[in-house]
């Protein structure tokens, strides 16, 4: 029992430790997904050895139980700000707000055909602006019954798990199709007007996670999330980010997209909203994500029901307010010494489309 609890204790340590290197390695940053796994383990581990000090008052399970709790207190900092105990960084907005922007952001995967549950999921819900990932082209044609609900749509399909569809129900004044870093990844960006005539940004990507399989390195993915963060810093109207990142919401690059773009998250203080995976429940993190600026206040984020997918949709509701309550929380990050580590030499924020200009 001894050995068995101490050996679990360390490799929670091993995990809680290696995120603090700027390494942008997978193996590395995949410790950065299972957090929330990791403190659960930890309590158990803290229960399991309190009741055993209190049956044998061995030493060794004294050290069990300060190693758990040396574990909990490196990751419930990280977690810390999306649970319901920690102040909302953005505004609730009143319920009885008729003119709101209500965005569905669904990762389809791609082999799911199960096209109706989606389907049925948009109808029940009604999004103005529906963000597919992974849809390919058969995925395009199963969703085209929804063509006459959104008249302004963009199409982006691809058969390599990044296609990207947008189907909008508000004017779409401008729009661009980019390929940011990598070729045949790409993220769409719109500038559409609301129902109250509010011109909004919107950008949605969806760049290639670090895995064996896809990325050796996060790289690629920290280097997208911060041209982006970048362009928007001095951005010229109220804007929105969605899509799945395949990052966690706590993970240092995405605090740090934040930190530099200035957007919000409406999960802080609400929750951690896990999409991903939605076929194992104890294998469940934060990975589709939408940030706003700071001109809205929030009516609803909502994790939608199963579709097929092994991601949930999210369903997020904003109201256009300027003069929101809202409460920036400051990242305590050495951006400098981050921005150097994690950026590209390649990459431009002249890459990400502001439309400065009216259109024609």
């Amino acid at each position: 029992m001894t050995y068995g609890l101490g050996s679990l204790l360390a490799m929670l340590l091993v995990v809680s430790i290696l995120p603090f290197s700027y390494s942008q390695h997978y193996l590395i940053r995949s410790c950065d997904f299972v957090r929330l796994q990791v403190v659960y383990l930890a309590c158990a581990s803290l229960i399991a050895a309190s009741y055993l000090i209190s049956r044998t008052g061995s030493a060794p399970y004294i050290g069990c139980a300060l190693a758990s709790i040396v574990v909990l207190l490196l990751q419930v900092g990280w977690i810390y700000p999306y649970t319901r105990l920690a102040n909302k960084e953005v505004a609730s907005s009143n319920k009885t707000d008729k003119h709101s922007i209500r965005i569905m952001s669904a990762n389809v995967l791609m082999s799911n055909s199960e096209y109706d549950k989606l389907i049925a999921l948009v109808n029940t819900h009604q999004p103005d602006l529906l963000i597919t990932l992974e849809s390919d082209q058969t995925w395009q044609n199963e969703l085209s019954s929804l063509e006459q609900e959104y008249p302004y749509r963009v199409y982006c399909p691809k058969d390599n798990r990044y296609g990207m569809h947008l189907y909008s129900k508000f004017k779409i004044k401008q729009q661009q199709v980019c390929e940011l870093i990598e070729s045949d990844i790409p993220s769409i960006h719109i500038l559409f007007e609301d129902a109250d005539s509010v011109e909004v940004q919107g950008h949605f990507i969806h760049p290639a996670p670090p895995s064996p399989t896809e990325e050796d390195s996060s790289r690629p993915r920290d280097t997208e999330l911060i041209i982006l963060a970048k362009a928007l810093k001095n951005r010229l109207r109220p804007c929105i980010v969605a899509g799945d990142l395949n990052d966690v919401a706590w993970s240092r690059s995405t605090r740090l997209f934040m930190r530099i773009s200035g957007l919000l998250d409406p999960r802080k203080g609400r929750g951690f909203f896990n999409t991903f995976h939605a076929s194992y429940f104890f294998m469940r993190w934060p990975l589709d994500h939408l940030f706003h600026s700071n001109e809205f206040s929030v009516k609803r984020i909502e994790r939608l029901a199963k579709y097929g997918s092994d991601h949930f949709a999210l369903l997020t509701e904003l109201v256009y307010n300027p003069d929101s309550d809202n409460q920036k929380q400051q990242e305590q990050i050495d951006k400098e010494k981050a921005v150097d580590e994690l950026k590209m030499p390649a990459a431009s924020k002249q890459q990400v489309p502001m439309f400065n200009t009216n259109p024609q």
